[in-house]
């Protein structure tokens, strides 16, 4: 069966993957992962400006419920969602890009985390990652992957 329009998007919150991370790290102008430079990871460090953004349990859970709630109001189909302290996984398939689908996202859920703490910050890192899923099999690889294999499981609606 081929999929259409199924992405496993992934973004960080603020300042918790930078340039010169040790476990690897995007340079849009190159095809590979970069290694690690600790010189790199302190200048990006310097450039910071705010604390980097380790979401609680609570904003995992507003996180949770705006994506939800998002997705639901778009109709787009939500396969997988896993809200963790310093990034999201969420695989979706909706009838727009994959950077359409992030940006709403991300932009939906920064105005309730605004909300919620009663002033405005930045919550995430620019960009992130969106991966095509073009087949069943590495749609059901892909939910495994983010509901069973990461560090935190998912919240539910009523942790």
């Amino acid at each position: 069966m081929s999929l259409t329009n199924t992405y496993h998007l992934t973004w960080h919150t603020y300042g918790t993957w930078l340039p010169g991370d040790e476990r690897g790290w995007v340079d849009r102008r190159k095809p590979e992962i970069q290694a690690g430079s600790a010189s790199l990871r302190r200048h990006a460090q310097s450039l910071l400006v705010q604390e980097p953004v380790l979401l609680t349990v609570d904003q995992r859970r507003i996180v949770a419920r705006v994506i939800r709630k998002h997705c639901q109001f778009r109709n787009w189909t939500l396969h997988a969602l896993n809200v963790l302290a310093t990034h999201v996984h969420a695989v979706v398939t909706a009838l727009v890009d994959p950077e359409t689908v992030r940006s709403q996202l991300k932009a939906w859920c920064s105005r309730r985390l605004n909300q919620h703490k009663g002033l405005p910050q930045e919550w995430w890192a620019g960009g992130g990652d969106a991966q095509e899923i073009e087949d069943e099999d590495y749609l059901q690889n892909a939910i495994v992957y983010v509901v069973e294999k990461q560090e935190e499981a998912p919240l539910e609606d009523g942790d």
